[in-house]
């Protein structure tokens, strides 16, 4: 599932979560994914509202917990007990970015730095509410329009600070942005930080069908416009297709044709964590695929070789990401193509729980994240979980083309 994202106003992390569930997340995950990060003395809910003759949703966090300041590694401890696996990997991810950009900032480590307005249980659950959501409505894909920034100032625990703020600014490198007439802060650490860890591309609309559309609105009241950001979701046209939009190969078969980078680096001075670390580091920021082989370097030394496919677009900076973490001195780059078959997602219903499909011309897959999920929940090996989930299935959804 493609989500695209239109900042209208700007993003914040209750402003997306709250249009995620405009367009059709479930509350029970999400409030089962926070609840189980152990946070207590908290209470969300989501209510329609009218912006300016538009209809749109906002979420409410009740707080009976008056703690708004917590060090990064406290906040990282909760968000990563989150459940299932894959919302606990994206909310660390996105706290993890918050805090190694304040830690720069405040020149302290990452793990010790104090978030003062991000550490309270708003935060944590807007980033974890957000994660589940994303996962409960199968998306794969995330694109963006230019993030407005707005000007003037902005009010923190260190002062008043320029408009946008130093956090935000950080978390935004790589992003598109925009100048906008709009006074304040139009995009929030929190908003930035979720965009990053979903490694979001500011391309765009993709190829798609138009499955929902959801309106998040922020708290604060626009005299002249509704302040909410916009999220599209859809089912790609024919599957993985080029950026340019366009489809490369018989159509009528649904070869598409694409070119791709592939990165290689050896290593055999790196530990079993730090491929791990990476692996799921370039995943997060938009690669393809990521993998290792095994290796047998000169004098006999074990090493392993980590594989890094991307879309040619990508490939400078996931570059970047995998010498950095690794150490590397030097990265081969080869320029190929690959032959995409097309495929839709679908999402069915096992007991209660939502579980994603991935069908293709020779037969549907379910995704495994989800059935390890309701596997454990429910008590039943994945096989009685995969053949529930297929079994109801209606069949491949029509993607359009």
């Amino acid at each position: 599932m493609i989500c695209s994202v239109t900042p209208f106003t700007g993003i914040a992390g209750d402003m997306l979560l709250a249009a995620l569930i405009d367009a059709g997340a479930p509350l029970d995950p999400i409030r089962a994914a926070i609840a189980a990060t152990g946070l207590t003395g908290w209470e969300l809910t989501a209510r329609s509202v009218v912006e300016h003759g538009l209809r749109a949703t906002r979420v409410h966090v009740e707080v009976h917990d008056t703690a708004t300041e917590r060090r990064a590694a406290e906040v990282l401890d909760l968000v990563a007990r989150a459940t299932p696996d894959p919302v606990a990997a994206l909310a660390v991810a996105a706290v993890t970015a918050i805090a190694e950009v304040e830690g720069h900032l405040h020149g302290v480590d990452p793990g010790e730095v104090h978030l003062h307005e991000l550490g309270g249980h708003d935060t944590v659950v807007d980033i974890v509410g957000t994660a589940a959501a994303v996962h409960a409505l199968g998306v794969t894909e995330v694109v963006s329009g230019p993030l407005p920034l707005g000007r003037g100032q902005v009010r923190s625990a260190h002062g008043v600070l320029p408009c946008p703020a130093p956090a935000t600014l950080g978390l935004l490198t790589g992003a598109a942005v925009t100048g906008t007439d709009l006074p304040g802060e139009t995009v929030t650490p929190t908003g930035a930080a979720l965009l990053r860890a979903l490694g979001t591309r500011y391309d765009p609309v993709p190829p798609m069908t138009v499955r929902a559309t959801g309106y998040g609105a922020g708290t604060r009241r626009l005299p002249d416009r509704p302040n909410v950001t916009v999220v599209t979701l859809g089912d790609p046209l024919r599957g993985d297709s080029p950026r340019d939009g366009t489809l490369r190969g018989d159509p009528s078969r649904g070869d598409g044709v694409e070119p791709v980078v592939v990165l290689e680096t050896n290593l055999d001075d790196v530990t079993g964590e730090t491929l791990g670390h990476t692996i799921a580091g370039v995943l997060r920021q938009g690669a393809l695929d990521a993998w290792t082989t095994p290796a047998v370097m000169k004098k006999g030394r074990p090493a392993h070789v980590l594989h890094v496919l991307a879309r040619p677009a990508d490939a400078d900076r996931l570059g970047e990401l995998v010498l950095a973490e690794t150490g590397s001195l030097g990265l081969r780059r080869a320029d190929l193509t690959r032959t995409v078959l097309p495929r839709a997602f679908e999402t069915v219903d096992v007991a209660g729980h939502p579980v994603r499909l991935k069908h293709g011309p020779h037969g549907a897959k379910p995704e495994h994240d989800d059935v390890a999920d309701v596997a454990e929940r429910l008590g039943v090996p994945l096989a009685t979980v995969r053949a529930r989930a297929l079994g109801a299935s209606a069949g491949p959804p029509t993607t359009g083309g």
